[in-house]
């Protein structure tokens, strides 16, 4: 749990949660549009593969469109709703337990900043003055990670996810959509190849990871769904778009 969470601040620090909130809302949105791009990239580059009807192409890549946002707004909300199941029953142990047996969690918490670099004199200290504050936050941000007041939103995931991608998978199905027959999965391998060296860059640089491997990673994945796609939509088509 505590892998998933940002940690509790030392005491006497800003509390930085919601900043690393904003910024997990923000990966999570680069990475549903990385999703949105490749899935519906290979989606309609298959679909030109067999056929350059315009018609045929744009209702593909609509229904992919449709269908994987909705996919991707379900799946975010049912793991979301479960995440948050868990972090709210985590809470509730928590207060029986501060409820049941406080001088023990009192010393527990004070272990914990003692396991930070705190003499166990100012360790005692601090964990006494917060339990006195607000035992229950103090504890759930010290031991889980979690602030009772702002648990994770399944429908704001939801709706980013769902956003996200749908911005992603704009791009491929404009680009096969709009461009002449001549040029269209060129025109559509190109916008994609883009969009997806930019994801991969922003991605890296929000985990501050070097971005070359993660646009190389990117692109590669997308360019090669692409290819995989087009060669199967090309073995049931006669008409190269």
């Amino acid at each position: 749990m505590a892998d998933s969470h940002p940690a509790a601040p030392h005491p006497g620090e800003p509390h930085h949660e919601p900043l690393g909130r904003k910024l997990n809302w923000l990966r999570a949105g680069v990475l549903g549009a990385n999703d949105g791009i490749v899935s519906v990239a290979g989606l309609v580059v298959g679909v030109a593969g067999a056929t350059s009807d315009p018609t045929t192409l744009a209702v593909s890549g609509i229904a992919g469109l449709v269908a994987g946002a909705l996919s991707m707004a379900g799946g975010e909300y049912v793991s979301v709703s479960t995440q948050r199941d868990t972090e709210q029953a985590a809470v509730r142990k928590e207060a029986y337990e501060l409820a049941t047996m406080p001088e023990e969690e009192e010393r527990e918490l004070a272990g914990i900043y003692e396991s930070r670099g705190l003499s166990p004199e100012l360790a005692a200290q601090v964990a006494r003055e917060l339990m006195a504050k607000d035992a229950l936050t103090a504890h759930a941000q010290a031991e889980l990670g979690i602030d009772p007041d702002e648990y994770t939103s399944p429908w704001h995931a939801a709706w980013v996810s769902c956003l996200s991608f749908s911005i992603g998978a704009l791009l491929p199905l404009l680009a096969i959509v709009l461009f002449p027959a001549g040029v269209k999965v060129w025109a559509c391998g190109a916008a994609v190849v883009v969009a997806l060296a930019l994801t991969g860059f922003v991605s890296a640089r929000l985990g501050q990871a070097t971005p070359l491997p993660a646009v190389v990673r990117t692109v590669a994945v997308g360019v090669i769904t692409m290819l995989v796609t087009y060669g199967i939509g090309s073995l049931f088509g006669v008409t190269v778009g």
